[in-house]
């Protein structure tokens, strides 16, 4: 037998609720790339697999984010899947006004022009598809085109508003 949730203490939704829930949402790390008048990048963990066929993903970004300008207007993205041991490089990509392809970051041009980081756990060249207005979000669909799952490494997640590693 399974307790009665105390319906006396939800809480209207608000911005602040959601943030609330989504703390408790263990998230893997990614880095989604462009092409703008440069490189341009951020931490994401709103990557989802959409569909295996044809490979899609998706993932969101807001409208009043810096690298949005460059992904409004991108043919192709690059998605990095974040190891555990690149936690900095994480911080790096979330943090405004920082320096994300300055001398610590490791990256190449890889396919179409799109910046691709380098020892990460995975990472795929899309293109993008759709960009679908959700709220101050943007949902961008994007269709995978080339990639190398062949890092090294566990992943790095995102909980309770802190980078974190698997445990065993």
């Amino acid at each position: 037998m399974t307790a009665s949730p105390d319906l006396d203490t939800p809480q209207l939704a608000t911005p602040d609720l959601l943030r609330s829930v989504f703390r408790r949402h263990a998230a893997a790390v990614a880095v989604v790339t462009a092409r703008g008048s440069g490189p341009v990048g951020f931490t994401a963990t709103s990557l989802t697999s959409v569909s295996a066929e044809p490979p899609m993903i998706s993932f969101g970004i807001g409208t009043g984010a810096s690298s949005w300008p460059a992904i409004s207007r991108a043919e192709h993205v690059g998605v990095h899947i974040l190891g555990e041991h690149q936690e900095e490089l994480a911080a790096t990509f979330a943090r405004s006004g920082a320096d994300r392809f300055g001398p610590s970051t490791r990256w190449f041009d890889g396919p179409h022009g799109v910046p691709v980081l380098d020892g990460v756990l995975a990472w795929l060249v899309c293109r993008v598809v759709a960009r679908v207005p959700a709220g101050d979000h943007r949902l961008v669909l994007a269709e995978a085109v080339v990639g190398d799952p062949a890092g090294a490494g566990r992943p790095l997640l995102y909980h309770q508003g802190r980078f974190n590693a698997l445990r065993d």
